[in-house]
């Protein structure tokens, strides 16, 4: 299980973030469309990194798996995660109802998508994904339209706010040693009929669409035969 389930003072941190950046993607928000593939990878790299499992969250023995497929620049993925992921990781994941997992899928309608899910990967080798996670979704209004560059920047001081050994990280990002798995957590997508973000796979569902807690969790309820709150 990640190590990440309990965040209540990382949320306390966010929380003004949270308020200045939830108008703006509210109005912002939609499901982006067009998944990104870069360059073929080679078979070994394809390998390694299909056998990553993605970031979890929860009990291995949680009846129900909800995997959600997203994109750090998506504002629709911005509304789900202010809005309604702390709500299902309270509700949901802390309860043992729900198992999460989290695959990157960058689009090629956002330019900075996959520098942010490289910061996320690289925080992610210091077992600090979900913090990170928090910080890209949460500041995603302030770094949105950035150049690349400075957005690089923003999210070096993130990963310093995340409680991450900055020098490690940048290191990590120089290296670029994430990139294949990114593209094969893509790749995996594409293949299981992901076509926007977010998309959540739980069971056989598919379920394209950022909706709040309280629709999340009727879906929970119809497919695991629980009653969650």
């Amino acid at each position: 299980m990640a190590r990440a389930l309990g965040l209540k003072p990382f949320y306390a941190l966010l929380g003004a973030i949270a308020v200045a950046g939830a108008a703006w993607l509210y109005l912002s928000a939609r499901n982006d469309a067009q998944p990104a593939l870069a360059e073929p990878l080679s078979v070994g790299a394809v390998a390694a990194a299909a056998a990553f499992p993605g970031y979890t969250l929860g009990s291995d023995s949680a009846p129900v798996e909800v995997i959600e497929y997203a994109d750090f620049q998506c504002p629709a993925c911005g509304q789900f995660a202010v809005l309604t992921m702390h709500d299902v990781r309270e509700r949901l994941i802390t309860t043992g109802r729900v198992r999460w997992r989290f695959r990157d899928f960058p689009l090629d309608s956002h330019d900075k998508s996959r520098l942010a899910h490289h910061a996320a990967a690289c925080a992610g080798e210091q077992n600090r994904f979900w913090e990170m996670h928090d910080q890209l979704y949460f500041g995603q209004a302030r770094w949105y339209g950035e150049r690349s560059g400075a957005a690089g920047r923003m999210f070096r001081d993130y990963a310093r706010a995340a409680g991450l050994d900055v020098d490690a990280y940048e290191a990590c990002m120089d290296s670029g040693r994430f990139r294949a798995r990114i593209e094969a957590s893509v790749r995996e997508g594409l293949d299981l009929g992901v076509s926007s973000t977010p998309t959540f796979i739980i069971g056989n569902t598919r379920i394209a669409e950022a909706l709040p807690y309280d629709p999340f969790r009727r879906i929970i309820d119809s497919l695991s035969n629980l009653k969650v709150p």
